[in-house]
């Protein structure tokens, strides 16, 4: 059984953590290469380069990850006690 607590809290994390790479990632390689656009579009409201869109963009991105852990966590333990239970194999 899944913590959801826990990894909502990982994923939330993860997914911030992601976003900072992201627009280091944009910020070092040309802007054809760059982040800019896909951030643009996956992040509403998320304006590239300015302290705003970053702030905004860190909390989206916690909270998609956070959303993913709330979601998947209670469908995987659901799942692990119909299917993923040890069936008692005599021999």
């Amino acid at each position: 059984m899944l913590n959801t607590k826990l990894v909502t809290w990982a994923l939330g994390l993860w997914a911030a953590i992601t976003f900072v790479v992201c627009v280091v990632y944009g910020l070092v390689t040309p802007q054809s290469l760059g982040m800019q656009g896909f951030l643009e579009m996956v992040l509403p409201a998320f304006t590239w380069l300015t302290w705003w869109g970053f702030l905004l963009g860190l909390v989206e991105s916690f909270l998609y990850g956070a959303y993913a852990g709330l979601v998947f966590c209670p469908i995987y333990n659901w799942l692990q006690r119909r299917w993923g239970g040890v069936k008692d194999r005599t021999v």
